[in-house]
């Protein structure tokens, strides 16, 4: 038999593998496989944990970071807190003590408005008292009025509604004093004084009339019957005066001496004076009795006849007349009132 040789080029075909070597073979390369693949994911998930790794790194820097941060965030909050705390307190006590000095500025103030009051209705009270007792010394109503007056005034300037009632009891008070006919003393102590200085000019009953000289011419020379008739007259003046016949009606009054006159004069003169302290005092019934004893003596021991005597008689009875026993107005009203505001009603 003839065998046939292969061609020089052409490849050997493979052995023959047996069926249990081609199964081993399998295994191992899907073994081989398995753990190609086993590791390559080994790897991958190794990378994989290393990228979680610097993640959770960072995260952990980051978390570091920020707790820290927030703690100095935490402490800068709280000393913000502390500080704004202080000033809150410091602000409440500015607060309460402002409270305090404007409470007690107000309570100064009400006092001091109280205290200017209560001054104020003092002195009114003081000026119108004093005014009362002015007005009953001089019988004048016034030193009244003029009180009334300021008191209202400066009541007006006050502008205090606490004080309206004074000055209503102020204005009625002034009406009334306004409405009341008194006696002019003023007036009157002037008259008086007048009645006491022409107690010296006035002749007595029994005073001798001075004869009235009979003029010697001495600008040229008299004739000489003449001269004899003037010489005559004056003989007969100067034999007059050595007697005279008048009809006196008061027998006691023709004895007066000059001695005697002048204690006569003295004397009305005295109850002139005390008919002018018993008109200061407000006692009208002793200065009238004082006048009329006056008026008595001024008829009895003076002459009638005379001018200067019927001047001085007229001008004591428009004194009597003009005395008239009227009472003063009192305040009582503004006094009430006065009362009233100084009690702080």
């Amino acid at each position: 038999m003839n065998a046939e040789l292969p061609p020089e080029n052409s490849v050997p075909p493979p052995p023959a593998v047996p069926p249990s070597a081609k199964g081993s073979g399998m295994l191992t390369l899907v073994a081989g496989g398995v753990a190609v693949l086993a590791l390559v994911s080994s790897g991958m998930l190794w990378q994989k944990l290393s990228h979680i790794q610097e993640q959770l790194a960072r995260q952990s820097a980051d978390a570091g970071a920020q707790a820290v941060e927030a703690r100095t965030i935490a402490h800068q909050a709280q000393d913000q807190a502390r500080d704004i705390a202080a000033r809150q307190a410091v602000t409440d006590a500015r607060v309460s003590e402002t409270t305090l000095q404007r409470s007690q500025l107000e309570d100064l103030m009400q006092s001091l408005s109280r205290s200017r009051d209560e001054n104020l209705v003092v002195d009114i009270e003081s000026a119108v008292r004093l005014a009362q007792q002015q007005a009953q010394l001089t019988g004048s109503i016034e030193p009244l009025l003029a009180a009334l007056k300021s008191a209202d005034d400066r009541v007006t300037r006050a502008a205090q509604p606490r004080l309206a009632p004074l000055q209503r009891a102020i204005a009625h008070d002034t009406d009334r004093i306004k409405a009341v006919t008194t006696t002019d003393t003023p007036g009157l102590l002037v008259k008086l004084d007048e009645l006491v200085r022409q107690v010296d000019e006035l002749p007595t009953v029994n005073a001798v009339v001075a004869a009235s000289a009979v003029g010697v011419g001495i600008t040229a020379p008299p004739l000489a019957a003449e001269w004899w008739q003037r010489a005559l007259d004056v003989v007969h003046q100067e034999a007059r005066k050595l007697l005279r016949v008048s009809r006196i009606e008061q027998p006691e009054a023709a004895l007066l001496s000059p001695e005697q006159s002048f204690f006569l004069r003295e004397n009305l003169k005295l109850k002139l004076l005390n008919a002018r302290l018993g008109l200061l005092a407000r006692q009208l019934a002793s200065a009238r009795a004082d006048l009329n004893a006056a008026a008595a003596a001024l008829n009895k021991y003076f002459d009638p006849a005379s001018r200067k005597t019927q001047a001085m008689a007229t001008l004591l009875l428009e004194v009597q007349g003009r005395m008239k026993a009227v009472e003063l107005p009192q305040v009582d009203e503004t006094l009430a009132a006065l009362a009233t505001a100084a009690a702080g009603r």
